[in-house]
């Protein structure tokens, strides 16, 4: 089943690449396995999230966006890769990202929130039960010409009230300078609701800006110009709209697509970015290099069996004996989503040291 899986996903990557007029690299022979591939989802998986309960670490889920117009859906998966939830049917979810500790009408709760493409809207959901609490959805981008949300990354800022989380937003067109909105995401007596906070983001204006991550304790934003760079703003709004770093710009095939943030410490780690069109993933320092923590200089270069990847996710706790060091998500070709298991991307980094 696994192996079938593998080939239906190159076979539709490379169809994929054929249409569109470039050659996608075929997977490496020296490609990591991954420990886990999910089922199957009707459409076309796009991006993870990953959610570990804060009241017993040992339930951990994931979750995927299968992003189809009028049939995508919101899907749930356990450990084992199997699905055991899911919301449909969704007009084009694209990308999703999950926050703790949400103050909803005096009940705290966890959340996913998911960027609906085809109402022009976010969708919020209670984390395991993926139960609606936005009335609907949230409209974005109200007043512009190009509306169209695709990517979302989650900041979360802990304040007197509890956590004040914001969902940063990004659309298939944007104009530069203003390409991302961020809006405070806050309960209307048991419906969450988002109110406008910022516009910023440089664009290049090659491809679109679709992936987005978040760092919360080092309160980073980083998002995927995609044919150019990697942008690096801070995440919060009272901090500014000064660009900090733009990296990765030569280190890619073509697009620079999903980012996930592995955490080694509160201060360490590693920023991991989809090379899509040479399925592998490039790994920098997430602490920047001594006296400046804004360089982020490509340590190494992981090929990987997920074809052309448009997003992923990584947590660092320990998960039995599959991912001793955790794990990373990575969305493939096929319709599913691979889990790795870190300690591989590990022995690579300490391999370049």
């Amino acid at each position: 089943m696994k192996q079938s899986i593998i080939i239906c996903g190159l076979a539709a990557a490379i169809l994929s690449s054929c249409n569109s007029g470039y050659k996608l690299a075929a997977v490496a022979e020296n490609a990591v396995k991954p420990t886990v591939i999910t089922e199957v989802v009707p459409n076309d998986t796009d991006d993870p999230a990953i959610w570990v309960n804060p009241k017993d670490s040992s339930e951990i889920f994931v979750i995927g966006t299968d992003k189809h117009e009028k049939t995508g859906g919101l899907y749930l998966y356990d450990m084992e890769g199997k699905i055991v939830n899911q919301v449909t049917p969704l007009d084009r979810p694209n990308n999703v990202d999950i926050a703790y500790g949400f103050n909803l009408d005096g009940r705290i709760v966890d959340i996913a929130v998911v960027t609906e493409r085809g109402t022009d809207k976010i969708r919020v959901f209670t984390l395991p039960d993926l139960k609606p609490i936005d009335n609907g959805g949230i409209p974005v981008f109200e007043g512009e010409k190009d509306r169209s949300p695709m990517g979302i990354a989650l900041y979360t800022k802990a304040d007197s009230t509890g956590n004040k989380i914001q969902a940063i937003v990004g659309r298939k067109t944007g104009e530069s300078g203003r390409y991302l909105f961020q809006y405070d995401l806050v309960d209307d007596e048991g419906t969450v609701v988002g109110k406008k906070v910022r516009e910023f983001g440089k664009f290049e204006g090659g491809k679109e800006i679709e992936a987005i991550a978040v760092d919360n304790q080092l309160g980073y934003v980083y998002y995927s110009d995609e044919g150019f760079g990697i942008h690096k703003y801070y995440a919060d709004p009272a901090n500014g709209n000064q660009e900090l770093a733009v990296f990765g710009k030569t280190d890619f095939k073509r697009d620079h697509e999903g980012i996930a943030i592995y955490q080694s410490s509160d201060s360490t780690g590693y920023i991991i970015v989809s090379n899509q069109q040479n399925n592998s993933f490039n790994i920098y320092p997430r602490e920047g290099v001594a006296g400046n923590p804004n360089q982020h200089q490509l340590i190494t270069e992981v090929p990987v069996s997920a074809v052309e990847c448009d997003g992923a996710d990584a947590i660092s706790l320990p998960i039995d004996s599959k991912f001793p060091k955790g794990m990373l998500v990575a969305m493939s070709n096929g319709m599913v989503f691979h889990y790795y298991d870190w300690q591989i991307f590990q022995d690579s980094i300490n391999a370049k040291k």
